[in-house]
């Protein structure tokens, strides 16, 4: 199985591309700008969904699912929401086909016009905040933690597999409190739920902070994220939470009964991962020869295959391996053993690195005699003789090794691609020749961020929550700055 692909030095976006293709993660659709997400690619979201559903619910969030459509009257509620959305929307107009009178096909009866048009879901606050004005009564009912898992649609142009599609499936949370408070130490929850998960389990290091004005949630006060940086020096925006006030309480009428029996608007939060991640997944660690997945979320962490000449020669090998197979399952493993008769043991090691399966498990009549197995891992390539009796350990050994092996060389990557600068020449002279984050100073207006967009085509990825209180001159206009942003060009 000749993996053939291009290597990233020689076009990244052709990698990724074939990458996401070759290793059969997900492909393009009969419909433009939407994907197929093929089984092995399911199975990576599969996981991911598990792993978040797990903790969104260890902190006392309960999944829900609500209307895929939205009556237009709800978007146009909220006023800067429906600004933000407004150009990604696709409406439904009528609710019936007919044959055509001159037998040319199926056409759209005009007779069965909607009365009020129907948004496909880009997002859900409106439908959501309409539910919660009739659960929400009094301070009993608060606070109210829903998250769902769905899907959106938010037209796009141009897409990408994973990381951009008019199409894509996520979970959405959203919550109300009683307080200004409690509302905000929601979001920053979640946050750090997030920063968690793609660091503990993605192997994949972020930085934490809030967006600017201009990049925010639209309708939200405040937008938290998490900020990634990909192996071509550019940053995907990995997660976000968002503290909406109280717009969209205001904006649906819903309200509570307080403790002193006073009608007050509750406060609201609303946070989302997606299928993206999966982009992330792929452009942090992967390499030339294929996927390099975590063991985390790696839908087979091991692979067995067996090198034999004849079916007396397989039998035996299968005698070992059957009950290591049971004994890996035990603990937690998941184990393919590929005895497949169709392909040759070559063709499946190309085949299991191009998928990123971490520890791969080779047996043959030599190792049959010896009592042994070649153990080989996929983030190092490298290849060790292991006795059959130390195998399960050393396999167990190998799960951490490599999730902690493969974050190390992440944060390596990234922390050496955070460069702070102190003039505007600088930051384009390393944005063009170096990449990554550029730490600088900016005057915190919105006509500055803008034009440095337009002039070098990078963005404000985020204010660190994090960073240094230091007092600084902006970078472009000399104005005084009370912090360093981090730019990068981003996905």
């Amino acid at each position: 199985m000749g993996k053939n692909l291009t290597t990233r030095s020689e076009d990244y976006s052709k990698w990724y591309n074939e990458l996401v293709v070759k290793a059969d993660l997900a492909e393009n659709s009969g419909v433009r700008g939407c994907m197929v997400i093929k089984p092995y690619g399911f199975a990576i979201w599969e996981k991911i969904q598990a792993g978040l559903d797990k903790m969104f619910k260890e902190t006392g969030h309960e999944n829900a699912y609500f209307p895929l459509f939205i009556p237009k009257s709800y978007l146009s509620k909220e006023a800067s929401h429906v600004e933000g959305f407004a150009k990604e929307c696709a409406v439904v107009t009528h609710y019936r086909l007919k044959n055509a009178e001159d037998g040319s096909g199926i056409i759209v009866d005009p007779e069965a016009k909607l009365e009020e048009e129907l948004i496909v879901r880009p997002t859900s606050e409106t439908i959501i905040w309409d539910t919660y004005r009739r659960w929400i009564q009094s301070y009993r009912d608060l606070p109210l933690l829903i998250n769902q898992w769905a899907n959106v649609v938010r037209w796009e142009m141009r897409t990408r597999l994973f990381l951009r599609t008019s199409e894509f499936l996520w979970q959405e949370g959203h919550t109300a409190h009683a307080t200004e408070k409690e509302a905000v130490a929601e979001a920053e929850l979640i946050l750090d739920i997030y920063a968690d998960f793609a660091e503990n389990h993605m192997a994949v290091p972020v930085i934490k902070g809030t967006k600017t004005e201009s990049e925010r949630f639209a309708g939200a006060i405040e937008t938290y994220c998490i900020e990634a940086l990909m192996q071509d020096g550019k940053a995907l925006q990995a997660g976000t939470s968002h503290f909406l006030g109280q717009n969209f309480a205001k904006a649906f009428d819903v309200k509570f009964a307080t403790k002193e029996g006073n009608q007050e608007y509750v406060w609201a939060t609303s946070w989302g991962v997606s299928t993206r991640l999966i982009g992330a997944l792929i452009m942090a660690h992967s390499d030339d020869n294929g996927l390099v997945l975590p063991p985390k979320l790696a839908p087979i962490q091991v692979v067995i295959i067996p090198i034999y000449k004849g079916l007396d020669q397989l039998e035996a090998i299968s005698e070992k391996v059957n009950p290591l197979v049971k004994q890996l399952r035990a603990k937690g493993i998941s184990v393919k053993y590929d005895d497949r008769d169709t392909q040759k043991p070559g063709f499946k090691f190309n085949e299991y690195e191009l998928k990123g399966v971490p520890v791969r498990l080779a047996i043959g009549q030599r190792d049959l005699d010896n009592g042994t197995f070649e153990v080989a891992r996929r983030d190092t390539l490298a290849k060790e003789t292991v006795l059959a009796e130390d195998l399960i350990s050393k396999i167990e050994f190998l799960m951490e090794d490599i999730q902690s092996n493969i974050f190390q060389r992440a944060s390596d990557f990234r922390n050496a691609n955070i460069t702070e600068v102190n003039s505007y020449d600088e930051f384009k002279d390393i944005l063009e020749k170096k990449g990554g984050f550029i730490a600088a100073y900016w005057d915190g207006t919105s006509e500055t961020e803008e034009r440095i967009k337009e002039e070098t085509k990078a963005t404000i990825r985020c204010i660190p929550l994090e960073a240094k209180s230091e007092s600084g001159s902006c970078m472009v206009t000399g104005k005084p700055s009370a912090r360093r942003v981090l730019f990068a060009k981003a996905y």
